[in-house]
C-alpha cells in the first residue's frame, strides 16, 4: 500500500477520499489478499497526516495499521519502535515521524547531537543543537 492511498482513506479533506473508501472496502473483502505496509509507507503517513491533520489523529491511525489483521507490517530499519514510541509520546514539541527517529538515534549513537535548522528540536530532553553563528553583515 501506498502512503497516498492511506492518507486519502484516513484524511476527509483529501482530493482521494472517496475514491480511497471503494477500494478500502474492496481490500477489506479480500480482493487483493493480505497488504503489506512498508515501514517507509507508516512513516509518510504519520508525517503527512500530523501535518494535515494533527498528532492524536496521526497516533490513532498509526496504531489502527499495526493492529490490522488485513496488513502485514514490513520493517525497515532497527529503531522502529521506539521512534514510534518517541512520536505517539511527544507533547511539547511537534517532530515528524522522521524527526522522532532522528531524535531517539541521536541520543543513542551521538550523545543526543543533531544537526538541524529546525528549532523544534531544542524542545526535546537529551538533544542538543549545534548553536548556529550569526552571518557577517546579517543582525
Amino acid at each position: 500500500m501506498d502512503s497516498s492511498f492511506l492518507i486519502g482513506f484516513y484524511n476527509q479533506r483529501d482530493a482521494h477520499h472517496q475514491e480511497s473508501h471503494r477500494l478500502m472496502d474492496e481490500f477489506l473483502a479480500g480482493k487483493w489478499g493480505k497488504g503489506l505496509l512498508l515501514e517507509y509507507v507508516f512513516l509518510e503517513v504519520m508525517t503527512v497526516l500530523l501535518a494535515r491533520r494533527d498528532l492524536a489523529a496521526a497516533a490513532q491511525v498509526g496504531l489502527i495499521l499495526l493492529e490490522a489483521k488485513e496488513l502485514e507490517f514490513v520493517p525497515c530499519s532497527d529503531f522502529f519502535s521506539e521512534t514510534r514510541d518517541a512520536f505517539t509520546a511527544q507533547s511539547h514539541t511537534k517532530l515528524s515521524f522522521t524527526d522522532a527517529a532522528i531524535s531517539y538515534v541521536a541520543q543513542k549513537r551521538a550523545d543526543g547531537l543533531v544537526l538541524s535548522f529546525d528549532e523544534e528540536f531544542r524542545k526535546v530532553p537529551g538533544v542538543r543543537m549545534v548553536q548556529r553563528r550569526k552571518r557577517k553583515g546579517v543582525s
